[in-house]
C-alpha cells in the first residue's frame, strides 16, 4: 500500500493537477494511519483538506465511491484520538457524519457511520457508538451491503464485549470476523481479534483468548497493520494478569508502552501505563507506578470527560494517597 500510495503521490506531485494530488495524500494518509506512523499521517491528511475544493472535488465522488472530504475527516478522527486529541477527534468525526448526511449519498454515509462507531468505541462513548452502529447496519441491510454490515455486526460485537456481556460478545464477534473475511478484507482484524480476546477471557476460556491473540499478532506481521498493535499487547496483558503470571503480563505492558511511544499514540501509551501502573500498584511499587504514570497524564491538554482520562486521574488520586 505504501509504495503504490508513493507512487500515486509522485505522479500527482510532477502532474500539478490538484484532484489527483488531494487524492494521493488522501491515500498516504490512509495507508500511514494503518500501519501505526500517525504524526506523518496527520500531515497527509492536513494537505489533502487544504486542497479539498467542493467545486472541484464534488463530482468524482462517484468515481472512487465515496466523498474525499469527509473520508480524511474520518480518517483523520481515528488519527487524532490516536495521538492524544480527543476533542479535535469528536469534532472531525461529526463533520464527516454532517458532510455525509448533507450528501445524500448512502456510500459517503455508511463509510463515515463505519469510523464514527470506532471513533467513539475509542473515546469509550459506548451509547453514541451503539446508536451510530445500528443507523449503519440498518442502512447498510437496506442497500444489500454486506461489507458495511459484517462492520456493523463486528462493532456491536465490541460494544458487547467492552460492557461486560461476553456471552452475547463472542457468537456476535465470531459471526462478525466470519462475514467481513467472506468480503475478502483483512483491515482491522486485529482490533476485532482482540476484542474477541477479551470476551473469552471474562469467560475463563483463556486457551480461546490466547489464540485469537495468535491470529491477530499474525495478522499484524503479515499485513503490517500497526494501528492496534500496542493494544494488542496490553489486551494480551491483562488476559496474563487472569492467569497470575505476572512476569508474562509486565512484558506484554512493557512492550504495548514500547510501540505505543514508538508510534507518539499518547492514547495507547496512557492505557498501557495505566495496566503497567495497576500492576505495580498491587505488588506494592507505588512509587514506581505514579512515577510512570503522571508524566503520561500530564501530557494531555483535552478530553478530560472521557473515561479513560477520568480513569487516569483517579488511579493517580489513589496513587499520591
Amino acid at each position: 500500500m505504501r509504495q503504490l500510495a508513493e507512487q500515486f503521490l509522485d505522479l500527482a506531485g510532477k502532474q500539478g493537477d490538484m484532484v489527483p494530488l488531494m487524492v494521493a495524500h488522501r491515500m498516504m494518509g490512509t495507508t500511514l494511519l494503518n500501519i501505526g506512523d500517525l504524526v506523518q499521517s496527520r500531515k497527509q491528511f492536513d494537505r489533502a483538506l487544504n486542497l479539498f475544493d467542493p467545486a472541484t472535488h464534488r463530482p468524482v465522488t462517484t468515481r472512487f465511491g465515496s466523498d474525499h472530504r469527509m473520508s480524511v475527516w474520518s480518517n483523520r478522527s481515528l488519527a487524532l484520538w490516536l495521538l492524544g486529541y480527543a476533542e479535535a477527534a469528536v469534532a472531525d468525526s461529526d463533520n464527516a457524519l454532517s458532510d455525509a448526511r448533507k450528501l445524500g449519498q448512502d456510500a459517503s454515509l455508511m463509510y463515515a457511520l463505519l469510523h464514527g462507531s470506532l471513533l467513539h468505541i475509542l473515546c469509550r462513548d459506548y451509547v453514541s457508538a451503539r446508536t451510530i452502529t445500528d443507523e449503519l447496519v440498518t442502512l447498510a441491510e437496506a442497500k444489500g451491503s454486506l461489507f458495511w454490515r459484517a462492520h456493523g455486526i463486528l462493532v456491536r460485537g465490541q460494544l458487547l464485549a467492552l460492557t461486560k456481556s461476553p456471552e452475547d460478545a463472542v457468537p456476535s464477534l465470531t459471526a462478525g470476523i466470519t462475514a467481513w473475511r467472506t468480503t475478502g478484507s483483512t483491515l482491522w482484524l486485529p482490533m476485532h481479534l482482540s476484542s474477541l480476546a477479551s470476551a473469552y477471557a471474562e469467560l475463563r476460556r483463556l486457551d480461546e483468548a490466547w489464540q485469537c491473540i495468535s491470529e491477530a499478532t499474525s495478522a499484524i506481521g503479515e499485513t503490517g497493520e500497526g494501528l492496534y498493535e500496542a493494544e494488542v499487547n496490553r489486551v494480551a496483558g491483562e488476559i496474563a494478569l487472569r492467569q497470575r503470571d505476572e512476569l508474562k503480563a509486565r512484558a506484554y505492558f512493557e512492550r504495548a508502552l514500547a510501540i505505543a511511544r514508538s508510534q507518539q499514540s499518547k492514547s495507547w501509551e496512557l492505557r498501557a501505563a495505566m495496566s503497567m501502573a495497576r500492576l505495580w500498584r498491587d505488588q506494592g511499587k507505588r512509587d514506581e507506578a505514579r512515577e510512570l504514570l503522571t508524566p503520561v497524564y500530564g501530557w494531555f491538554t483535552e478530553g478530560f470527560d472521557t473515561l479513560d482520562l477520568k480513569e487516569a486521574k483517579a488511579l493517580l488520586d489513589e496513587l499520591v494517597a
